[in-house]
């Protein structure tokens, strides 16, 4: 592994000196393991610990099968799929792996679906790609042996999450990937922050701005739950940068001003304001649902959303359909607060408002969404940087909601601030890209 490091922070190596490189029988991976599946059986959610369950191995490197890239991984990001593998829910995603089959099928599974780093070989069949690239990975593994997934990948029947319904993650010193994942590295970013988009980025690129999810058109008003955090975050620099006008709806007075310095001008404090959209565990409160949409017009001079970013799920869904604007559209990709939604289906139906589903992103969808990045029109939302080591807090941390945007983890890299080519656009963009970290 120093050799590849060396390599990696060289300013000479090409291609040829990383194809000389020997590759590691092993390598440091987190993992967790299938004797744990049970080990927080009976629990709350709240109370599971990612902290218990991830561990740091010494993994076998996989062997690399045609159209498969191995990349020596500088640096990763906890998304919160890595808390529900770490904590077994909603399901074990040892599941997953045993249905794939093959080299993934292990009694450990390497997490983790982000990376920025450097590839150290291709298998057969790879031309795009070369040793000694620097890149970053998206989270879609799909095979495209049906025809489903031939206008969307994200359609295929084989679909699936990088590092959550595969084996050999992110969050490690080596990754294997499909070399359809692999785009440029943004070079004026750091490893540590040019990881922190990959997966939020593209989802929410694809939930707000393509045409398969919200489709947004300047003049939209968006609103956004969660504005600070890992998707909202994006969502809202997506929204500012197409011409939309986002409503931020967050938790704290902290998380109100990060929305503010990224340019948002309306933002709902539902702690502040004591938004309670349930009455119990069963009923929901639809007097909530028309105050919070009262004070939405009262911020937009009386429009309601075009759209709403619905991530939540149980907790906000029915207020979600309740607010939209006739005709508009709530787009959900995620159930961070329990997957089984509720709402009153006259305000839908009656308004024909839409409820329209979004997963990750397509490879396509992906590229744009990096391509802002790398453009410096979109930029990483880090807030912290942890250690390998240091993963089970990290997750912990997501868990909790104890973090602002993105989180960020080491591998190789063996200290932040490495990896910048580009010193003139981060120099034009370094306020924005410190944002989170000052926060």
């Amino acid at each position: 592994m120093s050799e590849i490091l060396s390599a990696i922070e060289s300013d000479d190596a090409v291609a040829r000196d990383f194809e000389a490189l020997p590759v590691p029988e092993s390598y440091r991976a987190v993992v967790v393991e299938e004797s744990d599946a049970d080990m927080f059986a009976g629990l709350p959610t709240w109370e599971k610990d990612p902290r218990r369950s991830l561990k740091i191995r010494e993994v076998a490197t996989p062997e690399l099968a045609p159209g498969e890239a191995l990349v020596a991984v500088m640096a990763s990001a906890i998304n919160y799929n890595t808390v529900w593998t770490s904590i077994f829910e909603p399901v074990s995603t040892f599941g997953f792996l045993k249905r794939l089959g093959g080299k993934h099928h292990l009694p450990y599974h390497v997490v983790g679906s982000d990376l920025a780093g450097v590839v150290l070989r291709v298998g057969p069949g790879v031309t795009v790609w070369k040793p000694g690239d620097r890149v970053v990975a998206h989270c879609l593994d799909v095979p495209l042996e049906r025809p489903d997934g031939h206008n969307d990948t994200m359609l295929d029947p084989q679909q699936r999450i990088w590092g959550f319904e595969t084996n050999f993650g992110g969050l490690a010193d080596l990754a294997l990937v499909k070399a359809n994942q692999l785009m440029p590295k943004p070079e004026h970013l750091t490893w540590e922050e040019a990881a922190s988009p990959g997966l939020v980025n593209s989802t929410a690129y694809r939930q707000l701005v393509s045409a398969n999810g919200g489709n947004m058109k300047q003049g939209d008003t968006v609103l956004i739950w969660g504005a600070s955090g890992g998707l909202g975050s994006y969502a809202t620099q997506f929204a500012l940068n197409g011409g939309a006008t986002p409503v931020c709806v967050v938790s704290s007075p902290d998380k109100a001003e990060i929305c503010r310095s990224m340019g948002a001008e309306l933002i709902i404090d539902r702690s502040a304001e004591g938004y309670r959209f349930w009455k119990n565990e069963h009923e929901q409160d639809p007097r909530e649902w028309k105050r919070f949409g009262a004070r939405i017009r009262e911020l937009t001079g009386g429009e309601d959303p075009d759209i709403v970013f619905e991530h939540p799920g149980r907790e906000t869904f029915g207020a979600s359909v309740f607010v939209a604007r006739k005709g508009g559209k709530i787009v959900t990709c995620a159930s961070t607060s329990g997957y089984l939604h509720q709402y009153d289906n006259r305000y839908l139906w009656m308004n024909l408002k839409s409820i329209v589903s979004s997963h990750f992103a397509n490879y396509r969808e992906a590229w744009e969404a990096n391509r802002l990045v790398a453009k410096g029109k979109i930029h990483p939302t880090l807030s912290r940087v942890y250690s390998l080591d240091e993963t089970g807090q990290a997750a912990h941390d997501v868990h909790r909601n104890a973090h602002q945007g993105k989180v960020g983890v080491l591998c190789l890299a063996p200290s932040e601030g490495l990896g910048v080519l580009d010193h003139e656009l981060r120099g034009r963009n370094i306020d924005a890209i410190n944002r989170f970290r000052s926060s």
